[in-house]
């Protein structure tokens, strides 16, 4: 594993998390869902050099706190009916169902999404329903875009998964090839979640985003950049978890 110490520093009128780390470029970054910087630098690095990397790219920072501030929000989750919920970037009302049977989530008619479970089940256990019925669209989706974009792209990902991530929409362990995609993803447009498959499936042919990355993403998707924009302005889910 690289290895990191981690530190924060005050930088401008900005907290700075500096995370050394075996890496050979500086990698500044603002990160969801209230525009946390944190800046990760080779372990050698000079306080001086540290803080040039961060004064020189202030500006760009308070816009990006400030984008996240004023960012939609969903309410926290009350699995109650009526309540919103989206899937593939379409909104659904809530339609609680008592279970005649086996617990289950589905789509219904125009604009329901229909949870049938016991008149007991707590929210909790009504959010893992949720979530499984999340995972399984997105599952079901990625079992064909990921042969389509393994075979344009020239990769192979050993493997492929969903969970729910605080400050990613995606991961890719380059040297096990393992990719987890974020399960929030299942609410965005479904281009959106093409568009982070194929960015971390590019990482397998370049680590870092630089020239040679953005050049691959052109290349392949042109349009990513509209559909990284349109991820980003979406609304966070309600917990504390860019591109």
């Amino acid at each position: 594993m690289p290895k990191t110490d981690n530190e924060i520093a005050r930088i401008g009128e900005v907290d700075v998390e500096i995370n050394r780390r075996d890496i050979k470029n500086i990698h500044l970054s603002v990160l969801p869902p209230n525009g946390r910087v944190r800046l990760s630098v080779p372990i050698k690095t000079s306080e001086q050099a540290i803080r040039l990397a961060v004064v020189n790219k202030l500006a760009w920072i308070k816009k990006q706190q400030a984008d996240f501030a004023g960012q939609e929000r969903q309410s926290v989750r009350e699995m109650v009916n009526g309540e919103c919920h989206y899937l593939w970037g379409r909104k659904y009302r809530l339609k609680v169902t008592d279970a005649q049977g086996k617990y289950s989530v589905q789509v219904k008619g125009n604009g329901k999404l229909e949870l049938a479970v016991a008149e007991s089940t707590s929210i909790e256990n009504k959010l893992k329903l949720l979530n499984r019925f999340y995972r399984d669209e997105m599952l079901r989706s990625l079992e064909k875009l990921l042969p389509t974009w393994q075979k344009k792209l020239g990769v192979d990902a050993n493997s492929l998964n969903t969970k729910k991530m605080k400050t990613k929409w995606g991961s890719c362990n380059i040297q096990a090839k393992r990719i987890w995609l974020n399960l929030e993803l299942a609410k965005k447009p479904f281009e959106c979640m093409e568009y982070i498959l194929v960015h971390e499936l590019v990482h397998l042919l370049e680590r870092h985003h630089n020239q040679r990355f953005r050049s691959l993403m052109d290349k392949q998707m042109p349009n990513w950049r509209e559909r990284r924009d349109l991820l980003n302005s979406l609304p966070l889910a309600y917990e504390d978890w860019s591109y």
